[in-house]
C-alpha cells in the first residue's frame, strides 16, 4: 500500500519544480497534468467512444481512466485534488462522459448553489454550439444539483464531504453524442466544429471559476487549452515543412530570361513580348500531393493547430498545382484561389495613391550596386547575430532573378540591380528586417510552420515589410506608386487584359516610367498570371487598421502568419506553445519610430506615408 502511494505521488512530481507531468499509467490510463492550472478533466475509457476521449484531450490537464482497477485511479484523482487545492485555494475537476445515443442535451451535474455564475456561463456557451446542418433540433444544456456528480453509471470519485474537505469542486458533464450516428459512426467534419466550440465553451466557464474561486493569475480562457504538443503533431509539422522545402515556389515561378524579355520589349517599341522561360521543376507535384494527403491532420486533437495545419495543407496543394500548370490559364485560376480577388476598397486605395502622388522624375543618382547592397545586408545580419548567436543567413547575387527576394531565410539579389541610398536602406528593412527576421524568429518556435509561413501569411509579411520602409523614412512616393500600380495591374489581369494592355495602362494612363511599368507587368504575368503582388497593398491597408486599434507591432514579428491568425497565435502564446520574437529589427530602436507610429495611429492617410521625412 505505501509503495503504491509513493508511486502515485511520484506520478505528479514536485509541483514547485516541474511545469507538467505527462506519462502513461498502469491499467491503460494516461495523465497529462499541468502544475500551474487549477483544472483537470477526467474521462473513463469505454468502448466505441473515440470522439469523446478526443474532447478530453483538447485540455491542458486531463486524466484518462483505465478500464479496470478503479481505486488506483481514484487515489490519483484524490491526491491531485488535495495537493492542487492546497496550492490554489480550490481546484475544479470535470468528468466528461457520453450520454445516450438519442440525447440532444448537455447535462451538468454540480453544486448549482455554489457555482451559479460559472455553471450559467457553461450552460449559455454550450447552447451556442451549432447543430449539424439540415437538422431541426437545437442543443440544450441544463444543470442538476445531485449528490453523485460524476457519471451516474459508475463508481464516484468523491463524496460531497470528501471534496469539501479538500477544498475542491467536482462537476459531471454529460455530452450528447450528436457527432455520430446510431451505429456509432462519426460525422468527421461536424465533429471538428463541435469539438472547437465545445472546448471554447468549457474553458470560458472554467476560467470564471478559476478567477473567482482560486489564487491562480490566469487571465485568458485560451490558457486552458492543450499545452503539450504530441509527437505525432511534430511529425506532421516536420513533414509539411519537408514538402514545402523541397521546392522554392517564388524562384520556380520567376522567369529566368526576364532581362532578355525586357531588352526585346523595349527594342521593339513595346510590341514584342517574348515567351517567359522557367527553371525545370526539381519535384513531381503529384507525388508531393500524395505525401501531403497521407498526413493525418484530421487526427490532431488541438482545435487551433488542426485548423492551421488544414489551411496550410490546402495552400501547399494550390502551390503545387500552380507549379504543375506554369504558363497556363489554370495557373492563373489557382493564383486567384490562393491570393483572392481585388476588393473595391483596395482598388480605391490604389487609385487614390496614384492620383495624389505624382511620379518622381528628378531622382538622386543610383550609386549602389548589388555588392554594396550585400554589404548593407551583412551589417544587418551582424545586428541580429548580436541579439542571438545562432542567427545566420546567406546572400546570393544571381543573374537569373529579376527582383530582390528572400527564399528559405536567404537573400537573393539580381546582379544588375542598382539603388539610391534611400532605396537600399528601405529594401534592407523590407527584405532583411522583415522577411529574414521573421523567418529566423519562426525557426526558433517549436513548430517549423512559423518559419515557413502559415497559410495566407504573405499579406501581413508584405504589409509589415512596407511598413518597415515607412518607419525608417525610406518609403518614397514612387515605391507607394509601384505597390498601388500592382493592384491596378492585378485588377486589369482579372478583367482579361493582355501584357501590352497593362503596360500601356501603367505607362500612359498612370505615368509610370517604362522600366517601372515593365517590372509591374512582367511580375503580374509570370507563371501565367500571378496575383501575389496585389497582397502588398492589401496587407498594408489591413495592418494600418490593426495599428489604429493599438495593435502591437512586435507581436507580429514572432513568425510568419496572417492578421486573421492573430487570435490563434495569441491562444498558442497564452498556452506557452509559442514564444515572443527572439530578435527585433533595428528600426524599432530608432528615434523617429514612435513619432511615425503615432502618426499612423492618429489616422495618417496611406497616400501621405511617403511625405513624412520632416518628422
Amino acid at each position: 500500500m505505501e509503495k503504491e502511494k509513493a508511486e502515485i505521488r511520484n506520478l505528479i512530481g514536485n509541483l514547485h519544480t516541474k511545469k507538467r507531468s505527462i506519462r502513461k499509467l498502469k491499467y491503460g490510463g494516461y495523465l497529462c497534468f499541468e502544475h500551474n492550472i487549477p483544472f483537470l478533466i477526467i474521462y473513463r475509457n469505454v468502448p466505441d467512444d473515440a470522439q469523446t476521449i478526443r474532447l478530453a484531450r483538447t485540455n491542458a490537464s486531463y486524466l484518462i481512466i483505465g478500464k479496470s482497477h478503479f481505486y488506483y485511479f481514484h487515489k490519483i484523482v484524490n491526491l491531485i485534488t488535495q495537493a492542487m487545492s492546497e496550492r490554489f485555494g480550490s481546484y475544479i475537476i470535470v468528468e466528461l462522459y457520453s450520454g445516450p445515443a438519442q440525447s440532444k442535451s448537455f447535462i451538468i451535474r454540480g453544486p448549482t448553489h455554489k457555482l451559479s455564475v460559472s455553471l450559467q456561463v457553461l450552460c449559455n456557451e454550450l447552447q451556442k454550439i451549432e447543430t449539424p446542418k439540415n437538422e431541426d433540433y437545437v442543443l440544450e444544456a441544463k444543470t442538476i444539483h445531485t449528490k453523485d456528480r460524476g457519471n451516474p453509471s459508475n463508481k464516484q470519485f468523491f463524496s460531497i464531504e470528501k471534496i469539501k474537505s479538500f477544498g475542491g469542486t467536482f462537476i459531471g458533464l454529460e455530452i450528447p453524442p450528436v457527432y455520430r450516428n446510431k451505429e456509432g459512426e462519426s460525422y468527421p467534419l461536424y465533429f471538428k466544429r463541435f469539438r472547437d466550440q465545445f472546448s471554447e465553451a468549457l474553458h470560458k466557464a472554467v476560467l470564471e471559476f478559476i478567477r473567482v474561486q482560486t489564487s491562480s493569475d490566469l487571465k485568458s480562457y485560451m490558457a486552458l487549452g492543450k499545452r503539450k504538443i504530441d509527437d505525432d503533431l511534430f511529425k506532421i509539422d516536420k513533414m509539411l515543412t519537408e514538402i514545402e522545402n523541397s521546392y522554392q515556389f517564388l524562384l520556380l515561378v520567376a522567369p529566368v530570361n526576364i532581362q532578355y524579355v525586357r531588352e526585346e520589349f523595349f527594342k521593339t517599341s513595346f510590341n514584342k513580348v517574348s515567351a517567359f522561360h522557367y527553371r525545370l521543376l526539381p519535384i513531381d507535384p503529384d507525388l508531393l500531393k500524395r505525401r501531403l494527403y497521407n498526413l493525418h491532420i484530421e487526427q490532431i486533437d488541438d482545435p487551433v493547430l488542426s485548423f492551421l495545419f488544414e489551411e496550410k495543407r490546402e495552400e501547399i496543394d494550390l502551390e503545387l498545382s500552380m507549379l504543375k500548370d506554369r504558363d497556363s490559364k489554370q495557373f492563373f485560376y489557382n493564383s486567384l484561389r490562393l491570393y483572392k480577388n481585388v476588393s473595391p476598397k483596395i482598388l480605391k486605395q490604389a487609385q487614390s495613391v496614384l492620383e495624389n502622388i505624382p511620379e518622381e522624375k528628378d531622382l538622386p543618382p543610383k550609386q549602389m550596386d548589388a555588392q554594396s547592397f550585400a554589404r548593407l545586408a551583412e551589417q544587418e545580419f551582424s545586428y541580429f547575430h548580436h541579439q542571438s548567436s545562432d542567427f545566420k543567413s546567406k546572400i546570393h547575387i544571381r543573374n537569373d532573378v529579376n527582383v530582390i527576394m528572400v527564399s528559405q531565410g536567404e537573400l537573393y539579389i539580381p546582379s544588375d540591380y542598382i539603388f539610391t541610398r534611400k532605396e537600399a536602406a528601405a529594401l534592407i528593412q523590407h527584405e532583411v528586417g522583415t522577411h529574414i527576421l521573421t523567418f529566423y524568429n519562426g525557426s526558433q518556435q517549436p513548430l517549423s510552420q512559423l518559419s515557413q509561413g502559415l497559410a495566407g501569411y504573405d499579406s501581413l509579411q508584405e504589409g509589415l515589410a512596407v511598413l518597415a520602409e515607412y518607419l525608417i523614412g525610406g518609403l518614397t512616393g514612387n515605391r507607394l506608386r509601384i505597390i498601388a500600380g500592382r493592384v491596378i495591374a492585378g485588377e486589369a489581369l482579372l478583367k482579361g487584359a493582355h501584357f501590352k494592355d497593362i503596360f500601356d495602362l501603367l505607362y500612359h494612363s498612370y505615368s509610370f516610367s517604362k522600366e517601372a511599368a515593365f517590372n509591374i507587368t512582367s511580375r503580374i504575368f509570370q507563371g501565367g498570371g500571378f496575383l501575389k503582388d496585389t497582397v502588398y497593398l492589401k496587407g498594408l491597408v489591413k495592418l494600418l487598421e490593426y495599428i489604429r486599434e493599438n495593435g502591437n507591432i512586435e507581436f507580429l514579428l514572432s513568425g510568419k502568419f496572417s492578421l486573421e491568425h492573430i487570435h490563434l497565435i495569441k491562444d498558442l502564446t497564452e498556452r506557452e506553445i509559442l514564444k515572443p520574437a527572439l530578435i527585433k529589427p533595428k528600426y524599432i530602436e530608432g528615434e523617429s519610430f514612435k513619432k511615425r507610429l503615432n502618426a499612423l495611429k492618429n489616422g495618417l492617410p496611406l497616400s501621405q506615408m511617403a511625405t513624412m521625412d520632416s518628422l
